[in-house]
Protein backbone atom coordinates (compact mmCIF):
# COMPACT_ATOMS: atom_id res chain seq x y z
CA UNK A 1 0.00 0.00 0.00
CA UNK A 2 1.63 3.17 -0.98
CA UNK A 3 1.70 5.95 2.15
CA UNK A 4 1.47 10.00 2.25
CA UNK A 5 2.44 12.31 4.71
CA UNK A 6 1.23 15.57 4.57
CA UNK A 7 -0.42 18.30 6.67
CA UNK A 8 -4.07 18.45 6.22
CA UNK A 9 -5.85 15.89 4.04
CA UNK A 10 -9.22 17.57 2.94
CA UNK A 11 -12.03 14.80 1.83
CA UNK A 12 -13.93 16.35 -1.08
CA UNK A 13 -13.07 18.43 -4.21
CA UNK A 14 -16.34 20.72 -3.88
CA UNK A 15 -16.10 23.85 -2.81
CA UNK A 16 -15.44 24.03 0.69
CA UNK A 17 -12.32 21.45 0.04
CA UNK A 18 -11.36 22.93 -3.03
CA UNK A 19 -11.30 26.62 -1.26
CA UNK A 20 -9.77 25.34 1.97
CA UNK A 21 -6.69 23.46 -0.06
CA UNK A 22 -6.33 26.54 -2.09
CA UNK A 23 -5.95 28.69 1.40
CA UNK A 24 -3.80 26.30 3.32
CA UNK A 25 -1.29 26.26 0.14
CA UNK A 26 -1.30 29.84 -0.32
CA UNK A 27 -0.58 30.03 3.69
CA UNK A 28 2.11 27.59 3.36
CA UNK A 29 0.35 24.26 4.36
CA UNK A 30 1.06 21.29 3.27
CA UNK A 31 -2.66 19.94 1.88
CA UNK A 32 -3.56 17.04 -0.23
CA UNK A 33 -7.05 16.89 -1.72
CA UNK A 34 -9.09 13.98 -2.34
CA UNK A 35 -11.66 13.81 -5.33
CA UNK A 36 -13.67 10.86 -5.56
CA UNK A 37 -14.79 11.56 -8.89
CA UNK A 38 -12.34 11.74 -12.59
CA UNK A 39 -13.51 15.64 -13.02
CA UNK A 40 -15.97 18.24 -11.48
CA UNK A 41 -18.42 17.61 -13.90
CA UNK A 42 -22.20 16.89 -12.30
CA UNK A 43 -25.58 18.00 -13.01
CA UNK A 44 -26.43 18.60 -9.37
CA UNK A 45 -24.15 21.05 -8.42
CA UNK A 46 -25.43 24.94 -8.25
CA UNK A 47 -24.40 27.32 -9.95
CA UNK A 48 -24.57 30.62 -7.97
CA UNK A 49 -21.45 32.44 -7.14
CA UNK A 50 -22.78 34.85 -4.71
CA UNK A 51 -21.33 38.21 -3.53
CA UNK A 52 -19.72 37.54 -0.62
CA UNK A 53 -17.98 34.71 -2.46
CA UNK A 54 -16.91 37.01 -5.03
CA UNK A 55 -15.38 39.17 -2.29
CA UNK A 56 -13.27 36.72 -1.27
CA UNK A 57 -11.99 35.84 -5.22
CA UNK A 58 -11.54 39.82 -4.62
CA UNK A 59 -9.51 39.48 -1.62
CA UNK A 60 -7.48 36.68 -3.36
CA UNK A 61 -6.40 38.84 -6.01
CA UNK A 62 -8.11 36.73 -9.07
CA UNK A 63 -11.42 38.71 -9.30
CA UNK A 64 -10.51 40.19 -12.68
CA UNK A 65 -9.22 36.32 -13.87
CA UNK A 66 -12.20 34.97 -12.47
CA UNK A 67 -15.00 37.15 -14.15
CA UNK A 68 -13.44 37.15 -17.55
CA UNK A 69 -14.99 33.33 -17.78
CA UNK A 70 -18.47 33.19 -19.11
CA UNK A 71 -21.35 33.70 -16.83
CA UNK A 72 -24.05 35.77 -16.38
CA UNK A 73 -24.24 38.77 -13.49
CA UNK A 74 -28.00 39.04 -11.71
CA UNK A 75 -28.55 42.05 -9.59
CA UNK A 76 -32.13 41.50 -8.75
CA UNK A 77 -33.81 38.01 -8.10
CA UNK A 78 -37.65 38.09 -10.13
CA UNK A 79 -39.59 35.33 -10.11
CA UNK A 80 -43.40 34.88 -11.14
CA UNK A 81 -45.49 34.10 -8.83
CA UNK A 82 -48.92 33.37 -9.96
CA UNK A 83 -48.90 35.41 -13.28
CA UNK A 84 -47.29 38.40 -11.26
CA UNK A 85 -43.37 38.82 -12.29
CA UNK A 86 -42.10 40.23 -8.56
CA UNK A 87 -38.75 41.46 -7.92
CA UNK A 88 -37.30 39.51 -4.54
CA UNK A 89 -33.94 40.41 -4.14
CA UNK A 90 -31.54 43.49 -4.78
CA UNK A 91 -28.35 42.91 -4.70
CA UNK A 92 -27.13 46.55 -6.34
CA UNK A 93 -26.73 47.81 -2.60
CA UNK A 94 -24.33 45.37 -0.90
CA UNK A 95 -21.24 47.44 0.01
CA UNK A 96 -19.00 44.70 -2.20
CA UNK A 97 -17.32 45.34 -5.44
CA UNK A 98 -19.37 42.85 -6.82
CA UNK A 99 -22.66 43.95 -6.12
CA UNK A 100 -24.52 41.25 -8.28
CA UNK A 101 -24.76 37.00 -8.15
CA UNK A 102 -23.05 35.45 -10.85
CA UNK A 103 -24.14 32.46 -12.53
CA UNK A 104 -21.45 29.70 -13.80
CA UNK A 105 -21.36 26.28 -13.77
CA UNK A 106 -19.65 24.98 -11.10
CA UNK A 107 -17.43 23.15 -12.81
CA UNK A 108 -15.87 25.86 -14.57
CA UNK A 109 -15.34 27.92 -10.57
CA UNK A 110 -13.51 24.81 -9.01
CA UNK A 111 -11.29 24.17 -12.25
CA UNK A 112 -10.37 27.77 -11.37
CA UNK A 113 -9.46 27.16 -8.07
CA UNK A 114 -8.02 23.96 -8.90
CA UNK A 115 -5.67 25.98 -10.99
CA UNK A 116 -4.87 28.17 -8.85
CA UNK A 117 -4.20 25.68 -6.19
CA UNK A 118 -1.66 24.25 -8.01
CA UNK A 119 0.96 27.12 -8.34
CA UNK A 120 1.84 26.67 -4.79
CA UNK A 121 4.02 23.54 -4.08
CA UNK A 122 2.36 22.92 -0.85
CA UNK A 123 -1.14 21.48 -2.75
CA UNK A 124 -2.05 18.43 -4.15
CA UNK A 125 -4.83 17.51 -5.40
CA UNK A 126 -6.09 13.64 -6.57
CA UNK A 127 -8.57 12.93 -8.69
CA UNK A 128 -10.58 9.68 -8.75
CA UNK A 129 -9.69 8.94 -5.55
CA UNK A 130 -12.24 7.97 -2.80
CA UNK A 131 -12.26 8.18 1.76
CA UNK A 132 -12.91 4.32 2.38
CA UNK A 133 -12.19 5.02 6.30
CA UNK A 134 -10.16 7.14 8.77
CA UNK A 135 -7.06 5.62 10.35
CA UNK A 136 -6.42 6.25 14.14
CA UNK A 137 -3.80 6.66 16.22
CA UNK A 138 -4.09 6.93 19.92
CA UNK A 139 -7.68 7.81 19.69
CA UNK A 140 -7.04 10.66 17.13
CA UNK A 141 -7.97 10.54 13.65
CA UNK A 142 -4.37 10.56 11.76
CA UNK A 143 -5.31 10.03 8.06
CA UNK A 144 -7.29 8.21 5.66
CA UNK A 145 -7.43 5.32 4.06
CA UNK A 146 -8.63 6.10 -0.25
CA UNK A 147 -9.20 3.92 -2.69
CA UNK A 148 -7.64 4.86 -6.21
CA UNK A 149 -7.27 3.37 -9.83
CA UNK A 150 -3.86 2.31 -9.08
CA UNK A 151 -4.77 0.63 -5.86
CA UNK A 152 -5.18 1.41 -2.09
CA UNK A 153 -3.41 4.75 -0.45
CA UNK A 154 -2.37 6.10 3.27
CA UNK A 155 -2.81 9.53 3.88
CA UNK A 156 -1.03 10.30 7.17
CA UNK A 157 -2.65 13.73 8.44
CA UNK A 158 -1.97 15.86 11.31
CA UNK A 159 -6.06 16.84 10.50
CA UNK A 160 -8.48 15.56 8.11
CA UNK A 161 -11.14 17.83 6.87
CA UNK A 162 -14.26 16.12 5.73
CA UNK A 163 -15.70 18.31 2.61
CA UNK A 164 -17.42 15.38 0.97
CA UNK A 165 -20.79 16.59 0.65
CA UNK A 166 -24.16 15.40 2.39
CA UNK A 167 -23.79 11.82 2.39
CA UNK A 168 -20.19 12.15 3.57
CA UNK A 169 -18.04 9.35 4.57
CA UNK A 170 -16.15 10.63 6.39
CA UNK A 171 -18.16 11.89 8.87
CA UNK A 172 -20.38 8.30 8.92
CA UNK A 173 -16.70 6.62 9.97
CA UNK A 174 -16.23 9.58 12.54
CA UNK A 175 -19.83 8.31 13.89
CA UNK A 176 -20.55 12.00 14.75
CA UNK A 177 -24.41 12.61 15.43
CA UNK A 178 -26.85 14.61 12.97
CA UNK A 179 -29.66 16.85 14.00
CA UNK A 180 -32.52 16.18 10.73
CA UNK A 181 -34.14 19.03 10.24
CA UNK A 182 -36.20 17.75 7.94
CA UNK A 183 -37.64 19.32 4.38
CA UNK A 184 -41.08 19.30 2.67
CA UNK A 185 -39.69 19.02 -1.12
CA UNK A 186 -37.26 16.83 -3.06
CA UNK A 187 -36.49 18.40 -6.79
CA UNK A 188 -36.89 16.62 -10.13
CA UNK A 189 -34.02 17.81 -12.20
CA UNK A 190 -33.35 17.55 -16.24
CA UNK A 191 -32.11 19.51 -19.06
CA UNK A 192 -34.43 21.51 -21.96
CA UNK A 193 -32.56 22.32 -24.77
CA UNK A 194 -32.14 26.30 -25.15
CA UNK A 195 -34.00 28.18 -27.65
CA UNK A 196 -34.27 31.71 -26.16
CA UNK A 197 -31.83 34.07 -24.49
CA UNK A 198 -31.10 34.25 -20.41
CA UNK A 199 -34.18 35.39 -18.84
CA UNK A 200 -34.03 38.02 -15.85
CA UNK A 201 -37.04 35.38 -14.34
CA UNK A 202 -35.83 32.33 -12.84
CA UNK A 203 -38.17 30.56 -11.59
CA UNK A 204 -42.00 30.27 -11.37
CA UNK A 205 -44.37 30.02 -8.53
CA UNK A 206 -48.45 28.65 -8.91
CA UNK A 207 -50.18 26.50 -7.37
CA UNK A 208 -49.03 23.27 -6.67
CA UNK A 209 -45.55 23.86 -8.58
CA UNK A 210 -42.34 25.52 -8.38
CA UNK A 211 -40.20 25.79 -11.34
CA UNK A 212 -36.67 26.81 -11.57
CA UNK A 213 -34.23 27.16 -14.71
CA UNK A 214 -30.27 28.12 -14.54
CA UNK A 215 -28.46 28.53 -17.87
CA UNK A 216 -25.43 26.05 -18.45
CA UNK A 217 -24.28 27.81 -21.28
CA UNK A 218 -25.94 25.42 -24.79
CA UNK A 219 -28.78 24.04 -22.19
CA UNK A 220 -31.14 24.71 -19.46
CA UNK A 221 -30.62 22.83 -15.98
CA UNK A 222 -34.50 22.96 -14.79
CA UNK A 223 -35.41 21.91 -11.53
CA UNK A 224 -39.09 20.46 -10.42
CA UNK A 225 -40.26 20.92 -7.05
CA UNK A 226 -42.58 18.16 -6.00
CA UNK A 227 -43.74 18.09 -2.54
CA UNK A 228 -41.96 14.85 -0.55
CA UNK A 229 -43.22 11.13 -1.59
CA UNK A 230 -44.88 12.35 -4.11
CA UNK A 231 -42.78 10.65 -7.07
CA UNK A 232 -44.44 7.28 -6.93
CA UNK A 233 -47.86 9.51 -8.12
CA UNK A 234 -46.22 11.68 -10.57
CA UNK A 235 -44.92 8.66 -12.65
CA UNK A 236 -48.04 6.92 -12.10
CA UNK A 237 -49.68 10.07 -14.46
CA UNK A 238 -47.46 9.08 -17.44
CA UNK A 239 -44.99 10.97 -18.81
CA UNK A 240 -46.73 12.73 -21.32
CA UNK A 241 -48.76 14.31 -18.27
CA UNK A 242 -45.22 15.67 -16.61
CA UNK A 243 -44.26 16.90 -20.54
CA UNK A 244 -46.98 19.00 -20.85
CA UNK A 245 -46.86 20.82 -17.08
CA UNK A 246 -43.23 21.37 -18.15
CA UNK A 247 -43.93 23.09 -21.12
CA UNK A 248 -46.80 25.62 -19.66
CA UNK A 249 -44.28 26.44 -17.01
CA UNK A 250 -41.70 27.09 -19.83
CA UNK A 251 -43.99 28.56 -22.42
CA UNK A 252 -43.44 26.92 -24.50
CA UNK A 253 -43.80 23.65 -26.31
CA UNK A 254 -41.11 20.82 -25.63
CA UNK A 255 -39.61 19.54 -29.24
CA UNK A 256 -40.16 16.04 -29.89
CA UNK A 257 -37.29 14.06 -28.19
CA UNK A 258 -37.37 16.16 -25.12
CA UNK A 259 -37.82 14.14 -22.08
CA UNK A 260 -38.55 11.18 -23.73
CA UNK A 261 -38.69 8.84 -20.75
CA UNK A 262 -38.40 8.87 -16.83
CA UNK A 263 -34.63 7.84 -17.16
CA UNK A 264 -33.86 11.76 -18.00
CA UNK A 265 -35.47 13.11 -15.01
CA UNK A 266 -33.19 12.47 -11.69
CA UNK A 267 -34.58 12.89 -8.73
CA UNK A 268 -32.61 15.25 -5.99
CA UNK A 269 -33.47 14.18 -2.75
CA UNK A 270 -33.23 17.45 -0.10
CA UNK A 271 -32.17 17.00 3.64
CA UNK A 272 -31.65 20.03 5.85
CA UNK A 273 -29.98 18.59 8.86
CA UNK A 274 -26.54 19.11 11.11
CA UNK A 275 -23.83 18.15 13.01
CA UNK A 276 -24.26 18.72 16.53
CA UNK A 277 -20.27 18.09 17.06
CA UNK A 278 -18.23 19.10 13.78
CA UNK A 279 -15.33 17.67 14.68
CA UNK A 280 -13.25 15.00 16.74
CA UNK A 281 -9.30 14.79 17.77
CA UNK A 282 -7.71 15.25 14.36
CA UNK A 283 -10.77 15.82 12.37
CA UNK A 284 -13.03 18.06 11.20
CA UNK A 285 -16.42 18.56 9.19
CA UNK A 286 -17.21 21.67 7.29
CA UNK A 287 -19.81 22.93 4.49
CA UNK A 288 -22.46 19.94 3.69
CA UNK A 289 -20.69 17.58 5.55
CA UNK A 290 -21.63 19.65 8.43
CA UNK A 291 -24.62 21.06 7.36
CA UNK A 292 -26.73 20.18 5.11
CA UNK A 293 -28.74 22.89 3.42
CA UNK A 294 -31.96 23.46 1.60
CA UNK A 295 -31.89 25.26 -1.91
CA UNK A 296 -33.98 27.89 -0.36
CA UNK A 297 -32.42 30.64 -1.52
CA UNK A 298 -29.56 28.84 -3.44
CA UNK A 299 -27.03 29.89 -0.49
CA UNK A 300 -25.20 26.43 0.52
CA UNK A 301 -22.72 26.63 -2.27
CA UNK A 302 -21.70 29.90 -0.43
CA UNK A 303 -22.16 29.21 3.51
CA UNK A 304 -19.52 25.91 2.45
CA UNK A 305 -17.14 28.38 1.48
CA UNK A 306 -17.47 30.79 4.04
CA UNK A 307 -16.94 27.65 6.39
CA UNK A 308 -13.03 27.10 4.57
CA UNK A 309 -12.54 30.58 5.11
CA UNK A 310 -13.07 30.78 8.69
CA UNK A 311 -11.30 27.00 8.90
CA UNK A 312 -8.17 28.26 6.97
CA UNK A 313 -7.98 31.76 9.30
CA UNK A 314 -8.32 29.72 12.63
CA UNK A 315 -5.79 26.62 11.67
CA UNK A 316 -2.99 27.62 8.95
CA UNK A 317 -1.26 28.29 12.07
CA UNK A 318 -1.48 25.47 14.51
CA UNK A 319 -1.39 23.65 11.36
CA UNK A 320 2.20 25.12 10.06
CA UNK A 321 3.22 24.80 13.91
CA UNK A 322 1.68 21.18 13.65
CA UNK A 323 -0.31 20.82 16.54
CA UNK A 324 -3.52 21.25 15.67
CA UNK A 325 -6.14 20.88 18.92
CA UNK A 326 -9.52 19.67 19.58
CA UNK A 327 -9.61 23.34 20.85
CA UNK A 328 -8.34 24.85 17.50
CA UNK A 329 -11.24 22.86 15.53
CA UNK A 330 -13.97 24.19 18.17
CA UNK A 331 -13.44 27.77 17.46
CA UNK A 332 -13.72 26.88 13.74
CA UNK A 333 -17.12 25.21 14.80
CA UNK A 334 -18.18 28.24 17.44
CA UNK A 335 -17.42 30.59 14.47
CA UNK A 336 -19.62 29.16 11.96
CA UNK A 337 -21.82 27.37 14.49
CA UNK A 338 -24.10 30.50 14.70
CA UNK A 339 -24.71 31.62 10.90
CA UNK A 340 -25.19 28.13 9.61
CA UNK A 341 -28.80 27.65 12.84
CA UNK A 342 -30.00 31.07 11.44
CA UNK A 343 -29.77 30.44 7.52
CA UNK A 344 -31.31 27.30 8.05
CA UNK A 345 -33.99 28.12 10.90
CA UNK A 346 -34.97 31.09 7.84
CA UNK A 347 -34.69 28.13 5.56
CA UNK A 348 -37.02 26.06 7.19
CA UNK A 349 -39.14 29.23 7.96
CA UNK A 350 -39.73 29.32 4.04
CA UNK A 351 -40.24 25.96 3.86
CA UNK A 352 -43.03 25.46 6.21
CA UNK A 353 -44.88 28.68 5.69
CA UNK A 354 -44.62 29.03 1.53
CA UNK A 355 -42.85 26.02 0.02
CA UNK A 356 -45.37 23.38 2.02
CA UNK A 357 -48.24 25.47 1.36
CA UNK A 358 -47.46 26.41 -2.35
CA UNK A 359 -47.08 22.60 -3.37
CA UNK A 360 -50.07 21.77 -1.34
CA UNK A 361 -52.68 24.36 -2.96
CA UNK A 362 -55.17 23.69 -5.68
CA UNK A 363 -56.66 27.31 -5.84
CA UNK A 364 -54.74 30.14 -7.95
CA UNK A 365 -51.91 31.79 -5.88
CA UNK A 366 -51.94 34.82 -4.49
CA UNK A 367 -48.57 35.91 -3.34
CA UNK A 368 -48.41 35.87 0.49
CA UNK A 369 -48.49 38.90 2.54
CA UNK A 370 -44.36 39.12 2.53
CA UNK A 371 -43.96 38.82 -1.10
CA UNK A 372 -46.85 42.02 -1.55
CA UNK A 373 -44.94 43.91 0.77
CA UNK A 374 -41.81 43.64 -1.56
CA UNK A 375 -43.64 45.10 -4.30
CA UNK A 376 -45.40 48.13 -2.24
CA UNK A 377 -41.77 48.83 -0.62
CA UNK A 378 -38.85 48.54 -3.07
CA UNK A 379 -36.66 49.48 -0.09
CA UNK A 380 -37.80 45.97 1.20
CA UNK A 381 -36.05 43.75 -1.65
CA UNK A 382 -32.47 45.36 0.05
CA UNK A 383 -33.13 42.89 3.11
CA UNK A 384 -33.53 39.45 1.19
CA UNK A 385 -30.61 40.67 -1.36
CA UNK A 386 -28.30 40.97 1.81
CA UNK A 387 -29.49 37.64 3.83
CA UNK A 388 -28.66 35.93 0.44
CA UNK A 389 -26.54 37.92 -0.88
CA UNK A 390 -23.87 38.10 2.16
CA UNK A 391 -25.65 35.63 4.39
CA UNK A 392 -25.14 35.56 8.20
CA UNK A 393 -21.24 36.72 8.91
CA UNK A 394 -19.39 36.80 5.97
CA UNK A 395 -15.77 35.80 6.47
CA UNK A 396 -12.72 37.19 4.72
CA UNK A 397 -9.42 36.07 3.79
CA UNK A 398 -6.90 36.46 6.84
CA UNK A 399 -4.28 34.14 6.12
Amino acid sequence: MRTLQTRCCVAGGGPAGMMLGLLLARAGVDVVVLEKHADFLRDFRGDTIHPSTLEVVHELGLLQEFLALPHQEIRELTGIVGDEPIVIADFGHLPVRCPFIAFMPQWDFLDFLARHARRFPGFALHMSTGVADLLSHDGRVAGVRATTPDGPLEIRADLVVGADGRDSTVRAAAGLRVKTLGAPMDVLWFRLPKTMTTPQILGRIEAGRIFIRLDRGDYWQCGFVIAKGTLDEIRARELEAFRADVARLVGAPLAPGVLRDWDDVKLLTVRVDRLETWFRPGLLCIGDAAHAMSPVGGVGINLAIQDAVAAANLLAAPLRAGRVGVEDLARVQRRRDWPTRVTQRIQVLVQDRIVRRVLQSRRPLRPPLAVRLLVRFPGLRRLPGRLVGLGIRPEHVRV
